[in-house]
């Protein structure tokens, strides 16, 4: 069940969700967010996110975790909204990241194996 492909706003919607299964739609989406985490430096990112404290960073804090240049990791990041792995909030003239559990949750639930 693809839970993380379309959404009304933030709240994701089960009933059309539940339509995606086995589509070709929810299998490109599930595919997009493998193939965001099999980059090792967005692999590191989502782990570094995910020890904050408060469950988010700044792009200025994963610059310097990262050791790579402010362009480089909003590329990274970037990857990661798109495969709706994170979300980005602009507050002033920075971004901060949080990691969209329904994504990674989605990603667990596809590998289930009954």
């Amino acid at each position: 069940m693809c839970l993380f492909v379309w959404h009304d706003g933030d709240v994701p919607t089960p009933s059309r969700a539940a339509d995606a299964r086995d589509s070709p739609a929810g299998d490109r989406a599930l595919a997009a967010a493998f193939k965001a985490l099999g980059d090792p430096t967005r692999l590191r990112l989502v782990q570094a996110i995910t020890a904050s404290e408060d469950g988010e960073l700044c792009v200025c804090h994963l610059t310097e975790i990262a050791g790579l240049s402010q362009a480089t990791v909003s590329h990274h990041m970037r990857r990661l909204v798109e495969a709706q792995l994170a979300t980005r909030e602009q507050r002033g003239k920075w971004a901060y990241y949080r990691l969209n559990r329904d994504g990674f949750t989605h990603m667990a639930n596809s590998l289930r194996i009954t």
